[in-house]
C-alpha cells in the first residue's frame, strides 16, 4: 500500500506550570492513498495535537511524520500547498459573505472557484442559494459545508477534517459523510477524527486513541471481531437500580449502560444465562430483558481502555 500518511513513534508534551502534559505517546500509523481514515476518540485523546502536527502547525518533541512524501518540518511549505484542513472550531470570515470566503482562499492557493467547481460543485449547491449571506449568520451544517468547501478549492491530494460532524444534527452529519465517500472516489486521501464511535463504520479503518495512545488499528470490522467475550445487553423497569445490580454481582465482568440496555460481559465464557436471570428477578426487577448481541466499535474501545 503506498503511503499518503506516514508517522513514525511521534512525541508531543505540552508544559502547564510546573507539570508536563503527554499529549501524544509513541504514536506511528500509516494511511494509504485515497483511503478515508478515521481516528475515533474522546475530547483529550490527543486527535487534534496530531492533526496539527501533520499540517506543519505544531512541531513534534519528538519523532517523525510525512505527508505526500514530505517530511513535516523540511518541506512545510510544499505540504501547506497539497494539504486541506478543517479544524475542529469554525474559523473562517464571519464577517464575509459566502462567496467572499470561498473567493478569499482561493486567491490564497491562486485558483478560483470555477477552476475546480466539478470537486466541491456537490457542497456548493447546496450552500449557493445563501451566497450572500454572512457565513456567521449561517447555520451550523451550512457552516460545516462551506468550511469544507474552503478546505477543498485548491483539490488537495490529502484532506484533513477535525471532528467536522461536533455540533450539528444528524441529518447533516449523514450527509457530510455522503459528501466525504464522493470526494473519496476523485482520489482524495482523506483523515477524520470525531468522538462519535457510530461514525468509525463509515470508514476504511479507524485509530481508536485514549490518552495520547492508539490502542488500535483496524478496520472497522477488524477490531468488532476483537471482542474477546459473548455480549449481552440487559434492560428492566428500573434501569439505575439494574446496573447496581449487575456491577455488585461477581459472575458479572463489566457493565456499561448503552441507551436503553446495559452491555455486560461475564467473568466465565460459559455463564448459564438463566442464573443471572433468575438473581435479577428475585431482587424485583421487572420488564426484565436479555439478549445476546453483537458488539460495537463503542464496545470494543470500553474494553481496550480497560486492558
Amino acid at each position: 500500500m503506498e503511503s499518503a500518511v506516514k508517522v513514525e513513534r511521534v512525541f508531543k508534551n505540552f508544559q502547564s506550570g510546573k507539570t508536563q502534559i503527554e499529549a501524544l505517546k509513541d504514536i506511528s500509523f500509516e494511511v494509504g492513498r485515497g483511503e478515508l481514515f478515521g481516528l475515533i476518540g474522546p475530547d483529550g485523546a490527543g486527535k487534534t495535537t496530531l492533526f496539527r502536527i501533520l499540517t506543519t502547525l505544531m512541531i513534534a518533541n519528538k519523532g517523525n511524520a510525512w505527508v505526500d512524501d514530505l517530511e513535516v518540518v523540511n518541506d512545510y511549505k510544499e505540504i501547506r500547498k497539497r494539504v486541506g484542513y478543517m479544524p475542529g472550531r469554525f474559523s473562517l470570515y464571519q464577517d464575509l459573505t459566502v462567496e467572499e470566503n470561498l473567493s478569499f482562499f482561493a486567491t490564497l492557493f491562486g485558483t478560483t472557484l470555477e477552476e475546480n467547481y466539478e470537486l466541491v460543485k456537490d457542497i456548493y449547491v447546496q450552500i449557493e442559494p445563501f451566497k450572500k449571506r454572512r457565513a456567521g449568520a449561517l447555520s451550523g451544517g451550512m457552516k460545516q459545508k462551506l468550511a469544507l468547501s474552503c478546505a477543498l478549492i485548491h483539490r488537495p491530494s490529502v484532506l484533513f477534517l477535525d471532528e467536522p460532524t461536533t455540533g450539528v444534527d444528524a441529518v447533516s452529519r449523514q450527509e457530510f459523510w455522503e459528501l466525504l465517500r464522493k470526494l473519496q472516489l476523485q482520489g482524495i486521501t482523506i483523515i477524520v477524527s470525531t468522538p462519535y464511535m457510530d461514525e468509525a463504520s463509515l470508514c476504511d479503518r479507524v485509530a481508536l486513541m485514549q490518552d495520547g495512545r492508539i490502542m488500535d488499528i483496524d478496520t472497522p470490522k477488524g477490531i468488532t471481531q476483537k471482542f474477546s467475550k459473548p455480549l449481552w445487553a440487559v434492560g428492566a423497569a428500573d434501569m439505575y437500580s439494574l446496573m447496581n445490580d449487575l456491577r455488585s454481582d461477581e459472575r458479572v465482568d463489566t457493565c456499561y449502560p448503552f441507551g436503553q440496555y446495559h452491555h455486560i460481559t461475564f467473568a466465565e465464557v460459559n455463564q448459564e444465562i438463566q442464573g443471572i436471570e433468575k438473581s435479577l428477578v428475585d431482587k424485583g426487577h421487572t420488564n426484565l430483558s436479555i439478549q445476546k448481541i453483537e458488539p460495537t466499535i463503542e464496545d470494543c474501545f470500553m474494553e481496550l481502555m480497560n486492558q
